[in-house]
C-alpha cells in the first residue's frame, strides 16, 4: 500500500469494485464492512432498501 508524505499508508479508492444502487442508481464503493457479503449487496444505505 502507498504512504503519505508522513509515512503513513493511503489507500487508492478508485481500485476498489464498485455497484450501482437498485433503488436510487447512485453508484457506490466496497466498504470494509460488507467485505464477507459483497456479492450479496446491492442498496447504497439502509434507507434505499427500506425504500
Amino acid at each position: 500500500m502507498p504512504r503519505n508524505a508522513n509515512g503513513r499508508r493511503t489507500s487508492n479508492k478508485t481500485e476498489l469494485p464498485e455497484k450501482t444502487c437498485r433503488a436510487c442508481g447512485r453508484p457506490f464503493i466496497w466498504r470494509k464492512k460488507w467485505a464477507r457479503v459483497w456479492d450479496e449487496v446491492v442498496y447504497c444505505s439502509e434507507r434505499c432498501r427500506r425504500g
